[in-house]
C-alpha cells in the first residue's frame, strides 16, 4: 500500500499531499478494492463476492479490474477512467497505466488469454494490449497503440499494430511521462523514401549533364 501511494507522488506532479493521494485518485481506490476482491477470488474462492466487489469498484471509479488479475507493487493508474484489466492478466512491479488502457483478450479461448507485463512499464492513454502475450521489462507503449505480439525488454512500441523500436541502454523508467518523445516509425520510413527520391533525382540530373557535355 505504501509503495502504491509513493508511486502517485513519484509519477504525478499534480499530487501535492498524502491526503490528496488517498482521497482524489480513483486509480488508488480501484487498486485497494482489487486487493480485497483478489483475496476473495484467490484465497477464499468466493468468486461471486469477488465479482461484486469488482463491479462496485467499477461503478465508483470507472476502472474495471477482474478479481482474478495478478498485480504487483508500485502499480499506478493515472486518471484511470475506462481502464480494463482482464482475468488472467499478470502485472509486475512499478507499472503505470493511463486512461483508456485495455489489457484484454482476443477471443473466447479458455485458460491464459490476457497479457503478462513485466516490471517498470508505461502504457500510454488508449493503448490496447491484447491476447496471451508477454511485455518485457523497461517497456513503453505509446498512446493509442495496439499491441498483439510479444515485446522484448527495453523497447518502445507505437502504432497500429504496435511496432517495436529498440533503444538499447536507455532506462525507460526514468522517463515515465516522456510521451512527447516517442518515435514515429511510419514518418521515419516516409522520410527515408523522400531522401532516396532526392538522391535519385540528383543522380539523374548529374547523368544528364554528363551526356550533354
Amino acid at each position: 500500500m505504501t509503495k502504491t501511494i509513493k508511486a502517485i507522488y513519484d509519477r504525478d506532479p499534480a499530487c501535492r499531499s498524502f491526503l490528496e493521494a488517498i482521497t482524489c485518485y480513483p486509480g488508488l481506490h480501484a487498486i485497494w478494492a482489487h486487493r480485497v476482491a483478489h483475496f476473495f477470488w484467490k484465497k477464499l474462492r468466493l468468486r461471486l463476492i469477488a465479482r461484486l466487489i469488482s463491479q462496485c469498484s467499477r461503478f465508483f471509479t470507472g476502472i474495471e479490474i477482474h478479481p482474478g488479475a495478478q498485480i504487483g507493487e508500485g502499480f499506478f493508474i493515472d486518471h484511470g477512467f475506462g481502464v480494463v484489466i482482464g482475468e488472467t492478466t499478470i502485472i509486475g512491479d512499478n507499472v503505470t497505466l493511463y486512461q483508456g488502457v485495455t489489457l484484454g483478450g482476443t477471443g473466447k479461448e479458455k485458460g491464459k488469454r490476457h497479457p503478462t507485463l513485466g516490471n517498470n512499464i508505461v502504457v500510454g492513454a488508449g493503448a490496447k494490449v491484447l491476447g496471451n502475450i508477454t511485455i518485457g521489462d523497461e517497456v513503453r507503449i505509446g498512446a493509442g497503440s495496439v499491441v498483439v505480439r510479444d515485446v522484448d525488454h527495453d523497447s518502445t512500441v507505437v502504432g497500429i499494430p504496435g511496432r517495436i523500436v529498440i533503444r538499447e541502454g536507455r532506462k525507460l523508467h526514468d522517463a515515465w511521462l516522456d510521451h512527447g518523445n516517442l518515435p514515429d516509425p511510419i514518418a521515419e520510413r516516409i522520410a527515408d523514401i523522400q531522401n532516396r527520391v532526392l538522391e535519385l533525382d540528383k543522380h539523374l540530373k548529374e547523368t544528364e549533364k554528363k551526356k550533354d557535355a
